[in-house]
């Protein structure tokens, strides 16, 4: 064969052995942070590893494998623990909406039972300047994800 032949036809398009170089080295970049744990969560991206989906406009929304009661009890321990202020707590349709307050930050959750022992949480958090912030949003459903795992 000539060894114009070996050359791939798209300059693009990386060879086998250029691939293997490349996997390598991101292996020995993730080496030494196979022991740090927060790390690895934090490059792994909080949002995957946890099951929080984004929606558009700063909606954020996960389901836990446990029932609304338990759910709402430690959604309002996490505020409490965030100094975030409850508002109030309201239930329609057997939804639950609770509304809360922090420094320039309005903030509404949903609870909705899927089934007797699923349910799905909604928070949204706004600011007086219309935009969205969806880090504190999802800080709540992070804290509230520890509370319901510390009492289970």
């Amino acid at each position: 064969m000539r060894p114009s032949a070996l050359a791939p036809s798209n300059p693009g398009v990386r060879s086998a052995a250029t691939f293997a170089r490349a996997c390598l080295i991101q292996v020995a970049l993730a080496l030494p942070l196979a022991g740090c744990e927060p790390m690895a969560v934090t490059l792994a991206g909080v949002g995957t590893t946890t099951g929080i989906n984004h929606a558009l406009g700063g909606t954020v929304y996960k389901t836990f494998s446990e029932p609304l009661p338990k759910v709402s009890q430690g959604t309002l321990a996490a505020l409490k623990r965030m100094g975030i202020k409850v508002d109030s707590v309201s239930t329609k349709d057997d939804v639950q909406t609770i509304i809360a307050s922090s420094k320039e930050r309005n903030i509404e959750i949903e609870l909705e039972p899927i089934s007797p022992r699923a349910t799905r949480m909604r928070a949204v958090a706004h600011k007086p300047s219309g935009f969205w912030d969806s880090a504190t949003a999802t800080e709540i459903i992070l804290q509230t994800e520890k509370r319901v795992s510390a009492t289970s």
